[in-house]
């Protein structure tokens, strides 16, 4: 980052909107905390249980299941309520679950809470939000390169301190009071938040959907489209329902199995139903050029989140386990050189925005996407034979450009249309859960290096979906006002 950025930036000053920055990237640094408290953990938690290499694949596909629908829910009412009270309650409601996962005395209890601890991974559509109401277009890549990259770091950061903090506690179950220690942090900081936040600047209009429910969008090909882009949703929760049939891991009974397949098919419809509610004005009258936006840019930006997030979520996940047995490594060291893939969402994803704002952002997408597919068939060949060394290399080097794209995507999705920025970023964010998934069901079918073979392929793909349709923001997008004037917001 150039000294000119630095100069305009002022990162470490007390106005408004950089105290704004600071509480927001702290509260999703908690999230984080909390979200992969169990990751630098497994091989402990795997100890206590007993647990098969099934169980710990469960657990780790339960833990970004929640997070699907979550995003998408938080993403309509943060647009509808405000930041500040969804964050308020997402944090203080995750560390009271997160206290349940601690003290579990099953497996059964600990996959019912990680599959509720899923919910504290929405928390990052709300920061989305709120960084989007205090930051310009020109700062926006940047800012939310920031808010998303102090905040993500802080999965490195658990992978780092819990092994050495459960330590600290002694005996076989110490990670209990370590991950008990994360709970309660999220709900002492969730009141911080509460009383140090507004959800956007003095004299301000907060924009808000015209009605509460599925997203708008403005054309008759747009409408369709968005209805094919939310049946990879239900189909991914159906796929986890699958792996926990008796047909996966057997935790589920064939019978609730049938219940949640038949309940995900009415959501699916229920959510078509909705989608026509709110939309179906275009099919009768066009919407003017002024409010009209192109909802192909949210699906492709869902696509490569999906291959981008939804890898990064499956590769901090099994990285400190495939270490530990790949090398033979301590919990502690398996533990800080898993968390390699991490550390680098400190300053990539920064990186990765203000290059967004600086030379554009379809240019770093593509660039980013180049280096991630190149960064992943090196991983693919990461083992024994190639040895430790190579191993934390191709993961730092590859890391850097995921975490770089993470920022890109986000740099850009703020610009798409104001008032409907929390539902396309609890879209675009359940795509990475889905992908996350995704990646996590071919790491338990087959191994890590499937894993990173196929991320590579995936990034080829969603740079060849960027490359053909996606289109710099630029110009202005309209927003109505309460009284019904026409404010118009810069996006170049």
């Amino acid at each position: 980052m150039t000294q000119a950025a630095v100069s305009r930036f002022p990162f470490f000053s007390l106005e408004p909107r950089i105290r704004i920055l600071h509480f927001s990237w702290m509260a999703f640094f908690v999230s984080f905390v909390v979200w992969f408290n169990h990751a630098p953990l497994m091989a402990a938690i795997r100890d206590t249980f007993s647990l098969s290499k099934p169980q710990i694949a469960a657990l780790l596909a339960l833990n970004v299941a929640l997070t699907i629908p979550a995003r998408i829910l938080v993403g309509v009412f943060v647009d509808k309520l405000g930041p500040r009270l969804m964050y308020t309650v997402l944090l203080a409601v995750s560390g009271v679950i997160c206290l349940g996962f601690a003290f579990a005395h099953s497996f059964t209890e600990l996959a019912i809470w990680r599959f509720l601890l899923g919910f504290v991974g929405a928390g990052f559509v709300v920061g989305i939000r709120i960084i989007g109401e205090w930051y310009p277009a020109r700062e926006a890549g940047l800012a939310q390169g920031l808010y998303a990259g102090l905040g993500n770091f802080g999965s490195a950061a658990a992978a780092v301190a819990l092994p050495t903090l459960a330590a600290s506690f002694g005996g076989p179950e110490g990670w209990r009071w370590a991950v008990a220690a994360t709970g309660l942090l999220a709900i002492v900081y969730s009141a911080i938040y509460y009383l140090n936040v507004t959800d956007m600047p003095k004299g301000s209009t907060y924009f808000s959907p015209k009605k509460l429910g599925a997203m708008e969008v403005t054309s008759k090909g747009d409408f369709l489209l968005y209805c094919l882009m939310q049946a990879p949703i239900a189909g991914t929760l159906a796929l986890l329902a699958y792996r926990l049939s008796p047909a996966g891991f057997n935790i589920l009974s064939g019978t609730s199995v049938v219940i949640i397949y038949l309940g995900l098919a009415a959501l699916f419809a229920a959510q078509i139903y909705d989608t026509w509610r709110i939309n179906k004005s275009v099919f009768s009258s066009p919407v003017a050029p002024l409010h009209s936006y192109k909802f192909r840019q949210v699906a492709v930006l869902d696509f490569v989140y999906c291959v981008t997030f939804g890898s990064e979520l499956a590769v901090v996940s099994v990285l400190p386990l495939l270490f530990k047995d790949m090398f033979g490594l301590s919990l502690p060291v398996a533990g800080f050189l898993g968390a390699s893939f991490g550390l680098t969402t400190f300053f990539a994803r920064p990186i990765g925005g203000y290059l967004s704002d600086k030379f554009g952002r379809r240019r770093m997408l593509t660039l980013c996407l180049a280096g991630t597919a190149l960064g992943y068939f090196g991983m693919s060949n990461m083992g024994p034979a190639t040895g430790v060394v190579f191993a934390v290399v191709a993961t730092f080097f590859c890391s850097l450009f995921v975490n770089a794209g993470n920022g890109a995507v986000y740099a850009m999705l703020p610009m798409i249309k104001r008032r409907l920025t929390g539902q396309i970023a609890g879209m675009v964010g359940a795509f990475g859960n889905v992908g996350g998934v995704l990646f996590l069901t071919v790491y338990a079918g087959y191994d890590a290096q499937t894993l990173f073979l196929i991320a590579a392929i995936g990034s080829v793909l969603a740079l060849a979906f960027v490359w053909a349709f996606v289109e710099d923001p630029k110009g202005q997008i309209a927003e109505e006002m309460p009284d019904g004037t026409i404010a118009l917001i810069n996006v170049t």
